[in-house]
């Protein structure tokens, strides 16, 4: 057999690129390259304001505005503390997750291993992800109107039953943490399954089959052959809807009550970053401005935190299950 010649190739169009084609190539490369470095370039620039407007504040309270409670905008009398504001978005954070994660993931592997027809899955898969498009203000009145009424009075059955419990040691007052998390875990539903679901079913169908050739039962081979399998993914998914839980504002501004103090009861009111800024920043001037800028930037450490946090277990559970 002969090999093809540079002129055979010419004549069949075999791997021949012309100039055009080549300049294109190089052209796109150095445009996708420009805009990956842009990326990174406005998150640095987003950093440098942000600390550039809070550096009077950084400069005033050190690193004690972390750790002091106080929050006092009063000119001559000026305190700012973010610990009540932190705890509260860590927290509010957390009731979210423990209520998502086992819906999300339940819910993704509802709609993955074919428990019901395709014609059945496709609506709900719709509806699922049709929960991300709701706007946040429209989870805030309904936590309004429709969610603190139905958790008031669980609230108060928990305290009359189970006040000995810290978590429960207040009566409801209405707004509070415990409602604000549930809108969280609703808001975040759609990411964890999505990402879950889009994880599951990239699996090869040769798992499926030989763990079931091997004698393994449905529910074995998914708890122990495709949840590890997509676990990187869903751990993704994870870590991903917590940075969406500890960045939103009017929902949460509008049901948790707005209340700058530290509680480990979730029946009482409570605040987060996102809410402070929202409710204070339209009237602020002067050092108050600064705080809430330095307000701000912790925040977006914190979010910073969860994506390198995030990385790095996913790289070290897909390093585990390869």
């Amino acid at each position: 057999m002969v090999a093809p010649t540079a002129s055979n190739s010419k004549q069949t169009g075999v791997g021949v690129r012309s100039a055009l084609e080549k300049t294109l190539d190089s052209w796109f490369i150095w445009l996708t390259l420009a805009f990956a470095v842009s990326i990174g370039l406005i998150l640095v620039s987003i950093a440098i304001v942000i600390t550039i407007r809070a550096w009077p504040a950084i400069q005033t309270y050190g690193f004690g505005f972390i750790t002091e409670s106080a929050w006092n905008p009063v000119k001559g009398r000026e305190e700012f503390g973010a610990l009540p504001v932190i705890y509260g978005t860590l927290v509010s954070s957390l009731i979210s997750l423990l209520i998502a994660i086992p819906l999300g993931i339940g819910t993704a592997l509802f709609l993955s291993e074919n428990f019901i027809p395709l014609k059945f899955r496709t609506p709900l898969v719709f509806l699922v992800e049709l929960l991300a498009a709701i706007p946040s203000v429209v989870y805030g009145l309904w936590g309004i109107f429709v969610l603190i009424p139905i958790v008031t009075p669980i609230g108060s059955w928990l305290h009359n039953n189970f006040g000995w419990i810290p978590f429960f040691s207040t009566p409801p007052a209405g707004p509070g943490m415990l409602p604000a998390g549930i809108v969280l875990s609703i808001m975040i539903l759609p990411i964890i399954t999505a990402i879950s679901r889009d994880s599951l079913a990239s699996l090869p169908p040769d798992l499926r089959q030989a763990s079931l050739g091997l004698g393994a039962t449905r529910w074995e081979t998914i708890f122990r052959v495709l949840i590890p399998a997509a676990i990187s993914g869903i751990v993704g998914g994870i870590m991903l809807a917590l940075g969406r839980a500890m960045g939103e504002t009017m929902a949460v501004t509008m049901i948790i009550g707005n209340a700058n103090k530290i509680s480990i009861s979730l029946l009482e009111p409570a605040n987060t970053i996102s809410s402070l800024l929202a409710n204070q920043f339209a009237e602020a001037s002067g050092m108050q401005v600064a705080a809430l800028m330095y307000a701000a930037l912790v925040l977006m450490i914190l979010t910073l935190i969860v994506n390198v946090a995030a990385d790095y277990i996913v790289s070290q559970v897909r390093a585990k299950y390869q």
